[in-house]
């Protein structure tokens, strides 16, 4: 055809490069992309073994013996996604999101961050060496040794290091303290608990990612998200044994009752909830036919009322605090628990806990209190402090 002219060799030398250029640069997959396939491949069967509870599968894939120690707990799903692969010849070492939930308790996954080490075996099949919690993560119980299980009525218990006498107790408290909240607050929540009991405070520390000086004065802490949507894992009370050893069967309830309310109210507790409620509201249910006075259950904060040092202003979120002293501490507890017995006292207890809700409807702190204030008790922030000061006059002085 006339105006066709020849390719040049050179023109056809360079289409070749180009060609393979582009083959190089997004064809073919990478080392560090098989690499990071060829361990989520190892992972999902290990995650499989773990569900059928198949050790000797578990085993094909790497280190087994950590099977023992979580092989109680009711696992309704287990998975790993690889997030990342960083290897060094025969060896690796894999970021990983491992999700799970316990059987009739998460209504959605836990996530936590992992890290695995792994080996190339005579095959070239890479293998799990150890798992571990990743850099600044919590530990999971398991991590802390072999998990025992008891059920309740309205509770799981799982344990490290604790007789399962001493577990029985802890149902038996959460088994007390799910009905007591239901009837404070209603039957809306999930009323049910999960309690974890590790071994010593290091072990609560180490569940909380959190320093063991953190807590050692602290009996028991619940774990979730404020405003948490309905399907959402549930909510874990963390007991630290130490501490909780030393109190008597009321304040053991109490306690129990206290967390319990924690997880009751979670959806309701939003970043407009001021401490002094979610804490004082705890409390309350806590205390809420113990028969308790207020001589008896706020101490700290009869003192300073007996010496004329009643507080001027409602407990701040930082008077909440660790790192003050325990007598402080104290009376910010006793001041929100103070608060909410009075509106239980002034209001009702219905319109408390209609207080408290309203509350929570807001995203944010500013103007929430006195809003649900106005709404709900018909009254201001400044004449609720006024009545609450004379309230611990009246009652603690």
């Amino acid at each position: 055809m006339a105006g066709r002219r020849r390719a040049s060799k050179h023109g056809v030398v360079v289409l070749c490069l180009l060609l393979t250029s582009l083959v190089a640069c997004g064809g073919r997959p990478t080392a560090a992309d098989t690499a990071k396939s060829d361990v989520q491949r190892v992972l999902d069967r290990r995650a499989t073994a773990v569900l059928d509870r198949d050790k000797a599968a578990i085993a094909e894939t790497g280190a087994a013996s950590w099977f023992e120690d979580v092989s109680a707990v009711p696992l309704a799903s287990w998975s790993y996604k690889v997030t990342g692969v960083h290897r060094s010849g025969s060896t690796a070492t894999a970021d990983a999101e491992l999700r799970y939930q316990v059987q009739g308790y998460d209504s959605a996954p836990v996530t936590v961050a992992r890290s695995l080490d792994l080996s190339l075996d005579a095959s070239d099949q890479w293998y799990v060496v150890a798992e571990k919690p990743a850099r600044k993560a919590p530990q999971q119980l398991w991590d802390q040794g072999e998990v025992t299980v008891v059920r309740g009525t309205h509770s799981l218990v799982l344990g490290v290091g604790q007789s399962g006498e001493r577990l029985h107790t802890f149902a038996d408290l959460a088994d007390h303290a799910v009905p007591a909240v239901s009837d404070a607050w209603g039957t809306e929540w999930s009323r049910h608990v999960v309690v974890l009991v590790p071994r010593s405070v290091e072990g609560m520390a180490g569940l909380l990612g959190s320093p063991a000086s953190s807590y050692r004065g602290i009996a028991a802490v619940t774990t979730g998200e404020t405003g948490a949507p309905a399907q959402a894992p549930a909510d874990r009370i963390i007991v630290n044994p130490d501490a909780y050893g030393l109190l008597g069967t009321v304040g053991g309830q109490v306690v129990l009752t206290h967390e319990t309310t924690h997880v009751a109210t979670r959806a309701d507790t939003t970043a407009a909830t001021p401490l002094w409620l979610s804490e004082g509201y705890a409390d309350w249910v806590g205390y809420r036919g113990t028969g308790r006075t207020p001589a008896e259950a706020a101490p700290e904060l009869g003192e300073a009322v007996a010496e004329r040092r009643v507080p001027t202003v409602l407990p701040s979120d930082a008077d909440f605090g660790f790192a003050g002293s325990a007598t402080a501490l104290a009376r910010s507890y006793e001041g929100g628990w103070m608060a909410c017995r009075m509106i239980a006292d002034r209001w009702g207890e219905a319109k408390l806990g209609a207080f408290y809700r309203a509350v929570g409807t807001h995203t944010k702190r500013p103007g929430a209190v006195e809003q649900a204030m106005a709404k709900v008790l018909g009254t201001d922030l400044k004449a609720f402090t006024a009545e609450w000061r004379e309230y611990l006059r009246a009652q603690l002085g």
